[in-house]
Protein backbone atom coordinates (compact mmCIF):
# COMPACT_ATOMS: atom_id res chain seq x y z
CA UNK A 1 0.00 0.00 0.00
CA UNK A 2 2.90 2.31 0.79
CA UNK A 3 4.45 1.48 -2.68
CA UNK A 4 1.07 2.48 -4.30
CA UNK A 5 0.85 5.40 -2.71
CA UNK A 6 4.50 6.36 -3.68
CA UNK A 7 3.69 6.11 -6.83
CA UNK A 8 0.92 7.93 -6.97
CA UNK A 9 2.45 10.80 -4.73
CA UNK A 10 5.22 10.99 -8.22
CA UNK A 11 3.08 10.82 -10.62
CA UNK A 12 1.06 13.80 -9.21
CA UNK A 13 4.26 15.93 -8.68
CA UNK A 14 4.97 15.08 -12.10
CA UNK A 15 1.74 16.58 -13.49
CA UNK A 16 1.86 19.25 -11.21
CA UNK A 17 5.50 19.80 -12.65
CA UNK A 18 4.27 20.02 -16.13
CA UNK A 19 1.21 22.19 -15.57
CA UNK A 20 1.11 26.33 -15.99
CA UNK A 21 0.86 27.79 -12.86
CA UNK A 22 0.27 31.77 -11.90
CA UNK A 23 2.38 34.31 -11.60
CA UNK A 24 1.82 37.84 -10.89
CA UNK A 25 3.32 41.41 -11.85
CA UNK A 26 2.43 44.47 -9.57
CA UNK A 27 3.83 47.34 -8.96
CA UNK A 28 3.87 51.23 -8.65
CA UNK A 29 4.27 53.28 -12.18
CA UNK A 30 4.80 57.36 -11.62
CA UNK A 31 2.70 59.17 -13.11
CA UNK A 32 0.79 56.40 -15.24
CA UNK A 33 -2.72 57.30 -12.88
CA UNK A 34 -5.65 56.15 -15.15
CA UNK A 35 -3.88 55.08 -18.26
CA UNK A 36 -4.07 51.60 -19.63
CA UNK A 37 -1.29 48.81 -18.85
CA UNK A 38 -1.05 45.47 -21.01
CA UNK A 39 0.70 42.47 -20.20
CA UNK A 40 1.40 40.65 -23.28
CA UNK A 41 3.39 37.22 -23.91
CA UNK A 42 6.33 37.73 -26.39
CA UNK A 43 6.88 35.44 -29.13
CA UNK A 44 9.36 35.63 -32.13
CA UNK A 45 7.49 37.79 -34.03
CA UNK A 46 4.39 38.39 -32.42
CA UNK A 47 2.74 39.31 -28.97
CA UNK A 48 -0.11 37.53 -27.71
CA UNK A 49 -2.45 39.50 -24.71
CA UNK A 50 -2.27 38.46 -21.38
CA UNK A 51 -3.50 40.63 -19.54
CA UNK A 52 -4.32 44.56 -18.51
CA UNK A 53 -6.06 47.13 -16.72
CA UNK A 54 -6.25 51.07 -15.85
CA UNK A 55 -3.63 51.87 -13.76
CA UNK A 56 -5.01 53.20 -10.18
CA UNK A 57 -4.53 57.32 -9.52
CA UNK A 58 -1.73 56.07 -7.26
CA UNK A 59 0.12 54.33 -10.39
CA UNK A 60 -0.04 51.15 -9.03
CA UNK A 61 -1.32 47.98 -10.68
CA UNK A 62 -1.38 44.08 -10.68
CA UNK A 63 -1.41 41.85 -13.96
CA UNK A 64 -1.77 38.33 -13.60
CA UNK A 65 -0.93 34.81 -16.13
CA UNK A 66 0.44 31.62 -15.98
CA UNK A 67 3.63 29.71 -18.00
CA UNK A 68 5.24 26.30 -17.64
CA UNK A 69 8.07 27.72 -18.34
CA UNK A 70 10.43 30.73 -18.03
CA UNK A 71 8.46 33.36 -20.66
CA UNK A 72 8.94 36.75 -21.98
CA UNK A 73 6.67 39.42 -21.67
CA UNK A 74 5.94 43.19 -22.19
CA UNK A 75 4.93 45.43 -19.93
CA UNK A 76 3.52 48.32 -22.18
CA UNK A 77 1.67 51.00 -22.21
CA UNK A 78 2.61 51.54 -26.00
CA UNK A 79 4.65 50.50 -28.53
CA UNK A 80 7.20 53.00 -27.43
CA UNK A 81 6.69 52.70 -23.86
CA UNK A 82 7.46 49.09 -22.09
CA UNK A 83 9.63 47.10 -20.63
CA UNK A 84 10.93 43.61 -21.10
CA UNK A 85 10.17 40.98 -18.56
CA UNK A 86 10.69 37.29 -18.39
CA UNK A 87 9.10 35.36 -15.87
CA UNK A 88 8.91 31.82 -14.04
CA UNK A 89 5.91 30.09 -13.26
CA UNK A 90 5.45 31.45 -9.93
CA UNK A 91 6.94 34.82 -9.56
CA UNK A 92 5.59 37.70 -8.03
CA UNK A 93 7.27 40.27 -9.67
CA UNK A 94 7.28 43.53 -8.25
CA UNK A 95 8.08 46.72 -11.05
CA UNK A 96 8.42 50.13 -10.15
CA UNK A 97 9.53 53.44 -11.96
CA UNK A 98 8.62 56.45 -14.04
CA UNK A 99 5.99 56.77 -16.62
CA UNK A 100 8.06 58.85 -18.84
CA UNK A 101 10.83 57.25 -18.84
CA UNK A 102 9.54 53.93 -18.01
CA UNK A 103 12.52 51.79 -20.39
CA UNK A 104 15.42 53.55 -18.84
CA UNK A 105 13.90 54.62 -15.76
CA UNK A 106 12.47 51.10 -13.80
CA UNK A 107 13.44 48.56 -11.29
CA UNK A 108 12.25 44.56 -10.74
CA UNK A 109 11.96 42.34 -7.90
CA UNK A 110 11.17 39.01 -7.24
CA UNK A 111 12.06 37.72 -10.57
CA UNK A 112 15.73 36.78 -11.51
CA UNK A 113 15.27 36.44 -14.94
CA UNK A 114 13.66 40.14 -15.49
CA UNK A 115 16.43 41.41 -13.37
CA UNK A 116 19.03 40.14 -15.88
CA UNK A 117 16.88 41.18 -18.81
CA UNK A 118 17.02 44.51 -17.37
CA UNK A 119 20.99 44.33 -16.61
CA UNK A 120 21.45 43.69 -20.14
CA UNK A 121 18.87 46.72 -21.09
CA UNK A 122 20.94 48.87 -19.18
CA UNK A 123 24.20 48.39 -20.01
CA UNK A 124 23.22 48.40 -23.64
CA UNK A 125 21.29 51.45 -23.45
CA UNK A 126 24.65 53.25 -21.54
CA UNK A 127 26.56 51.66 -24.23
CA UNK A 128 24.64 53.45 -26.96
CA UNK A 129 24.41 57.16 -25.29
CA UNK A 130 28.28 56.87 -25.22
CA UNK A 131 28.24 55.66 -29.23
CA UNK A 132 25.87 58.75 -29.36
CA UNK A 133 28.14 61.22 -28.27
CA UNK A 134 31.17 60.06 -30.04
CA UNK A 135 29.00 60.88 -33.57
CA UNK A 136 28.35 63.54 -32.12
CA UNK A 137 31.74 64.64 -31.81
CA UNK A 138 32.69 63.54 -35.14
CA UNK A 139 29.73 65.97 -36.61
CA UNK A 140 30.33 68.72 -34.18
CA UNK A 141 33.82 69.08 -35.03
CA UNK A 142 34.51 68.36 -38.90
CA UNK A 143 35.89 71.69 -39.52
CA UNK A 144 38.51 71.79 -36.83
CA UNK A 145 42.03 72.22 -38.04
CA UNK A 146 43.12 68.61 -35.53
CA UNK A 147 39.94 67.26 -36.99
CA UNK A 148 41.60 64.48 -38.55
CA UNK A 149 43.76 63.49 -35.74
CA UNK A 150 40.91 63.67 -33.62
CA UNK A 151 38.66 61.68 -35.26
CA UNK A 152 40.77 59.38 -35.80
CA UNK A 153 40.93 59.09 -31.93
CA UNK A 154 37.24 59.08 -31.42
CA UNK A 155 36.90 56.23 -33.77
CA UNK A 156 39.28 54.09 -31.72
CA UNK A 157 37.22 54.98 -28.94
CA UNK A 158 34.11 53.98 -30.99
CA UNK A 159 35.36 50.34 -31.70
CA UNK A 160 36.73 49.99 -28.69
CA UNK A 161 33.43 50.80 -26.63
CA UNK A 162 31.78 48.05 -29.67
CA UNK A 163 34.07 45.46 -28.96
CA UNK A 164 33.93 46.08 -24.83
CA UNK A 165 29.92 45.76 -25.67
CA UNK A 166 30.43 42.36 -27.47
CA UNK A 167 32.21 40.97 -25.14
CA UNK A 168 30.54 41.96 -21.96
CA UNK A 169 27.04 40.20 -24.24
CA UNK A 170 29.95 36.52 -24.40
CA UNK A 171 30.94 36.78 -21.20
CA UNK A 172 26.89 37.25 -20.23
CA UNK A 173 25.86 33.90 -22.03
CA UNK A 174 28.62 31.79 -20.91
CA UNK A 175 27.68 32.83 -17.20
CA UNK A 176 23.88 32.27 -17.76
CA UNK A 177 23.71 29.53 -20.38
CA UNK A 178 20.80 28.07 -19.11
CA UNK A 179 19.04 31.25 -18.78
CA UNK A 180 16.53 32.85 -21.70
CA UNK A 181 17.87 36.08 -21.13
CA UNK A 182 20.83 34.78 -22.58
CA UNK A 183 18.59 34.65 -25.90
CA UNK A 184 18.22 38.41 -25.45
CA UNK A 185 21.84 38.55 -24.67
CA UNK A 186 22.48 37.09 -28.42
CA UNK A 187 19.44 39.21 -30.56
CA UNK A 188 21.02 42.83 -29.71
CA UNK A 189 21.73 44.73 -32.59
CA UNK A 190 23.75 47.48 -33.42
CA UNK A 191 21.71 50.29 -35.34
CA UNK A 192 23.17 49.06 -38.85
CA UNK A 193 20.93 45.81 -38.26
CA UNK A 194 23.95 44.11 -37.22
CA UNK A 195 24.37 41.30 -34.49
CA UNK A 196 26.40 42.43 -31.83
CA UNK A 197 27.46 39.07 -31.24
CA UNK A 198 28.60 37.43 -34.23
CA UNK A 199 30.57 34.97 -31.87
CA UNK A 200 29.16 30.88 -33.13
CA UNK A 201 30.84 29.10 -30.29
CA UNK A 202 28.55 31.45 -27.29
CA UNK A 203 25.76 30.66 -29.73
CA UNK A 204 26.46 26.76 -29.99
CA UNK A 205 26.74 27.20 -25.82
CA UNK A 206 23.52 29.07 -25.62
CA UNK A 207 21.70 27.14 -28.42
CA UNK A 208 22.88 23.35 -26.61
CA UNK A 209 22.11 24.35 -23.38
CA UNK A 210 18.68 26.19 -24.04
CA UNK A 211 17.23 23.56 -25.96
CA UNK A 212 17.91 20.90 -23.05
CA UNK A 213 16.18 23.39 -20.63
CA UNK A 214 13.66 24.73 -22.88
CA UNK A 215 12.82 22.58 -26.15
CA UNK A 216 9.40 23.97 -26.11
CA UNK A 217 10.28 27.91 -26.58
CA UNK A 218 10.21 29.29 -29.49
CA UNK A 219 12.69 32.16 -28.77
CA UNK A 220 14.84 28.87 -28.22
CA UNK A 221 13.84 27.11 -31.26
CA UNK A 222 14.51 30.01 -33.54
CA UNK A 223 18.59 30.09 -31.82
CA UNK A 224 18.69 26.60 -32.40
CA UNK A 225 18.10 27.13 -36.33
CA UNK A 226 19.48 30.48 -36.52
CA UNK A 227 22.85 28.66 -35.54
CA UNK A 228 22.47 25.98 -37.54
CA UNK A 229 21.81 28.52 -40.29
CA UNK A 230 25.33 30.34 -39.26
CA UNK A 231 27.20 26.77 -38.85
CA UNK A 232 26.47 26.01 -42.72
CA UNK A 233 27.46 29.26 -43.91
CA UNK A 234 30.56 29.00 -41.84
CA UNK A 235 31.41 26.00 -43.27
CA UNK A 236 30.93 27.15 -46.50
CA UNK A 237 33.26 30.16 -45.64
CA UNK A 238 36.07 27.18 -44.86
CA UNK A 239 35.50 25.40 -47.56
CA UNK A 240 36.31 28.68 -49.95
CA UNK A 241 39.23 29.57 -47.20
CA UNK A 242 41.13 25.37 -47.96
CA UNK A 243 40.21 26.15 -51.49
CA UNK A 244 42.46 29.53 -51.61
CA UNK A 245 44.52 28.12 -49.48
CA UNK A 246 45.45 25.18 -51.18
CA UNK A 247 45.67 27.21 -54.15
CA UNK A 248 43.14 25.03 -56.32
CA UNK A 249 39.45 25.12 -56.47
CA UNK A 250 38.24 21.75 -54.99
CA UNK A 251 40.01 20.41 -51.87
CA UNK A 252 41.91 16.82 -52.60
CA UNK A 253 39.96 13.35 -51.06
CA UNK A 254 41.91 10.31 -50.38
CA UNK A 255 39.91 7.47 -49.31
CA UNK A 256 39.58 3.79 -49.97
CA UNK A 257 38.31 1.93 -52.69
CA UNK A 258 36.09 -1.24 -52.62
CA UNK A 259 39.64 -3.35 -51.90
CA UNK A 260 40.95 -0.96 -49.59
CA UNK A 261 43.47 0.69 -51.61
CA UNK A 262 43.39 4.11 -51.05
CA UNK A 263 42.45 6.75 -54.14
CA UNK A 264 43.02 10.68 -54.46
CA UNK A 265 40.51 12.55 -56.14
CA UNK A 266 43.82 14.22 -57.70
CA UNK A 267 44.86 11.48 -59.46
CA UNK A 268 41.94 12.11 -61.84
CA UNK A 269 43.36 15.08 -62.84
CA UNK A 270 43.34 16.28 -66.76
CA UNK A 271 39.86 14.69 -66.62
CA UNK A 272 36.33 15.85 -66.39
CA UNK A 273 35.01 14.11 -63.35
CA UNK A 274 32.16 14.12 -61.55
CA UNK A 275 32.39 14.02 -57.25
CA UNK A 276 29.33 12.54 -56.47
CA UNK A 277 28.64 11.91 -52.76
CA UNK A 278 25.98 8.87 -51.94
CA UNK A 279 24.82 6.35 -49.68
CA UNK A 280 24.26 2.91 -50.50
CA UNK A 281 21.20 2.47 -48.31
CA UNK A 282 19.85 5.99 -49.61
CA UNK A 283 16.65 5.78 -51.75
CA UNK A 284 18.00 9.09 -53.53
CA UNK A 285 20.88 7.70 -54.48
CA UNK A 286 19.88 5.15 -55.90
CA UNK A 287 17.39 6.66 -58.04
CA UNK A 288 20.36 8.72 -59.54
CA UNK A 289 22.39 6.09 -60.26
CA UNK A 290 21.07 4.59 -63.87
CA UNK A 291 21.63 8.34 -64.81
CA UNK A 292 25.52 8.28 -63.92
CA UNK A 293 25.59 5.16 -65.59
CA UNK A 294 23.98 6.27 -69.16
CA UNK A 295 26.41 9.67 -68.78
CA UNK A 296 29.26 7.34 -67.76
CA UNK A 297 29.02 4.98 -70.85
CA UNK A 298 28.05 8.30 -73.38
CA UNK A 299 31.20 10.53 -72.27
CA UNK A 300 33.67 8.37 -70.60
CA UNK A 301 34.97 7.84 -73.89
CA UNK A 302 35.83 11.60 -74.30
CA UNK A 303 37.65 12.10 -70.96
CA UNK A 304 34.75 11.70 -68.59
CA UNK A 305 35.31 10.26 -65.43
CA UNK A 306 33.40 9.63 -62.08
CA UNK A 307 34.97 9.85 -58.25
CA UNK A 308 31.65 8.24 -55.85
CA UNK A 309 32.80 8.99 -52.22
CA UNK A 310 29.96 6.78 -50.07
CA UNK A 311 28.60 7.98 -46.70
CA UNK A 312 27.70 4.53 -45.60
CA UNK A 313 28.62 2.71 -42.55
CA UNK A 314 27.47 -0.33 -43.73
CA UNK A 315 30.28 -2.15 -45.89
CA UNK A 316 28.20 -4.63 -47.35
CA UNK A 317 25.19 -2.23 -48.13
CA UNK A 318 27.67 0.09 -49.97
CA UNK A 319 29.54 -2.95 -52.09
CA UNK A 320 25.93 -4.49 -52.53
CA UNK A 321 24.67 -1.43 -54.39
CA UNK A 322 27.75 -0.64 -56.58
CA UNK A 323 27.25 -4.22 -57.76
CA UNK A 324 23.13 -4.04 -58.23
CA UNK A 325 23.76 -0.12 -59.98
CA UNK A 326 26.35 -1.24 -62.45
CA UNK A 327 28.78 1.52 -61.03
CA UNK A 328 31.99 0.73 -62.92
CA UNK A 329 34.13 3.58 -61.89
CA UNK A 330 35.86 4.93 -58.53
CA UNK A 331 34.20 4.05 -55.67
CA UNK A 332 35.43 5.11 -52.50
CA UNK A 333 34.25 5.32 -48.91
CA UNK A 334 35.67 4.96 -45.27
CA UNK A 335 32.52 3.53 -43.59
CA UNK A 336 33.09 6.01 -41.25
CA UNK A 337 30.49 8.49 -43.08
CA UNK A 338 33.58 10.36 -44.96
CA UNK A 339 33.21 12.69 -42.67
CA UNK A 340 36.57 14.98 -43.51
CA UNK A 341 34.89 14.93 -46.93
CA UNK A 342 31.97 15.90 -46.13
CA UNK A 343 32.68 18.58 -44.19
CA UNK A 344 35.28 19.80 -46.99
CA UNK A 345 32.46 19.69 -49.82
CA UNK A 346 29.93 21.38 -47.87
CA UNK A 347 27.57 18.45 -48.19
CA UNK A 348 24.34 19.37 -46.65
CA UNK A 349 22.22 16.35 -48.44
CA UNK A 350 22.63 13.71 -50.58
CA UNK A 351 22.88 12.70 -53.29
CA UNK A 352 24.95 15.87 -54.16
CA UNK A 353 27.67 16.49 -56.57
CA UNK A 354 30.04 18.60 -58.02
CA UNK A 355 31.69 18.55 -61.59
CA UNK A 356 35.62 19.53 -62.32
CA UNK A 357 36.96 20.30 -65.07
CA UNK A 358 40.59 18.79 -65.60
CA UNK A 359 42.56 21.23 -63.79
CA UNK A 360 39.98 20.56 -60.95
CA UNK A 361 38.20 23.68 -60.76
CA UNK A 362 35.27 23.37 -59.90
CA UNK A 363 32.27 23.77 -63.05
CA UNK A 364 29.31 23.14 -61.69
CA UNK A 365 27.18 21.74 -58.21
CA UNK A 366 24.25 19.27 -57.97
CA UNK A 367 23.84 18.49 -61.83
CA UNK A 368 20.95 16.18 -61.32
CA UNK A 369 19.15 14.64 -64.03
CA UNK A 370 18.93 16.01 -67.69
CA UNK A 371 21.67 19.00 -66.27
CA UNK A 372 24.13 16.57 -66.26
CA UNK A 373 23.98 15.41 -69.57
CA UNK A 374 23.88 18.98 -70.65
CA UNK A 375 26.83 20.29 -68.61
CA UNK A 376 28.46 17.43 -69.86
CA UNK A 377 27.71 18.27 -73.53
CA UNK A 378 28.67 21.83 -73.33
CA UNK A 379 32.29 20.61 -72.04
CA UNK A 380 32.90 17.52 -73.78
CA UNK A 381 32.06 18.55 -77.27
Amino acid sequence: MKKLFFAVAILFLLYSCSEKTNFSVSGTIDGAGGKMLYLNELKVSSQIPVDSMKVDNKGQFELKGNAAEPTFYLLKFNDHNFVTLLLDSTEQATVTGSYQNLPTDYSVKGSLGSKLVRELNMHYTNVERQLDSLSDLFNMHKQDANYESEREKWNDEYVALKNKHAEYLRKFVMDHPFSLASVMALYQKWDDGNFIVQDLHTMKVAASALSAMFPNSSQVKALHSNTLQIMRQENSRKMTRLIKDAGQNSPDITLPDTDGKEVSLSSMRGKYVLVQFWAGQDRDSRVMNPVLVANYQKYHPKGFDIYQVSIDTSRTAWTNAIKADHLNWTNVGDMKGSVQAVRNYNIQSIPSNYLLGKDGSILAKNLMGPALNNALEKYLK
